[in-house]
């Protein structure tokens, strides 16, 4: 199982997932995303492919089937390693997040002339995002999040291969509930989703956008049980 954090994130934000993943049995890989390095100081070269490269090469590292799981932006990735080796993959799943269609730019806002995203202030962030953390939570995460290569938040996302899906979907649906996010399968704005064309388990488990930090141990049992549907 490779695990692929969302935006300004690296490894870390797995930290209280990954144990119980791996007492049920789980062999969980959670990745820092090229450019997500505390020490990174070349982001702007760094693009979507790169790091949806980054991630096929951890797959076809692995033997057997993988599951994914993507968290937010790392949905974003994971619809491209879908694409490229469908084959290899037994079920993605999204937290807070879905598969993008060809074309989708998660970021149109930022400047080509802009190397980096940098991680927006709480005000913005606001407060459903939020929900659930707690000052410490708040305080870690601003201490360790860096900014995010603005090349891979460009896109464009790049799929075309119809076998991507075969590959069955689970959305965990955290910040906006299941009934909130099937009218946007459908492609378009905002999210981009293509959502309709998969065979999808929707998983409702209330609260913000980070339930990693917020509701790790639920956000880890509905991912041991989406991994046995």
């Amino acid at each position: 199982m490779i695990l692929v954090p969302g935006a300004w994130l690296g490894a870390w934000a797995w930290d209280r997932v990954v144990g119980t993943l791996r007492d049920e049995g789980l062999d969980a890989y959670p990745v820092t995303l090229p450019g997500l390095e505390p020490d990174a100081v070349d982001r702007g070269s760094i693009t979507l492919d790169d790091h949806v490269r980054a991630v096929v090469d951890l797959v076809d590292g692995l033997d057997g089937d993988v599951v994914l799981v993507g968290h937010s932006a790392g949905g974003t990735v994971l619809s491209g390693v879908v694409d490229q080796r469908p084959s290899r993959i037994r079920r993605a799943i999204y937290v807070d997040s879905g598969p993008q269609q060809d074309g989708a730019v998660p970021n149109p806002f930022l400047g080509t002339d802009q190397p980096e995203e940098p991680m927006p202030s709480w005000e913005v962030l606001g407060d459903q995002s939020l929900q659930g953390l707690s000052d410490d939570d708040l305080a870690e995460f601003a201490r360790r999040a860096v900014p995010h290569p603005a090349g891979a938040r460009r896109g464009p996302v790049r799929v075309g291969d119809p076998e991507r899906f075969s590959v069955p979907v689970t959305a965990i649906c955290t910040s906006m509930s299941s009934e909130q996010l099937k009218p946007m399968a459908h492609g378009g704005p905002p999210f981009f989703t293509e959502l309709s064309e998969f065979d999808v388990t929707y998983v409702d488990l209330p609260t913000g956008h980070w339930p990693m930090w917020s509701r790790p141990d639920d956000l880890a049992d509905a991912i041991v049980q989406a991994t046995r549907v």
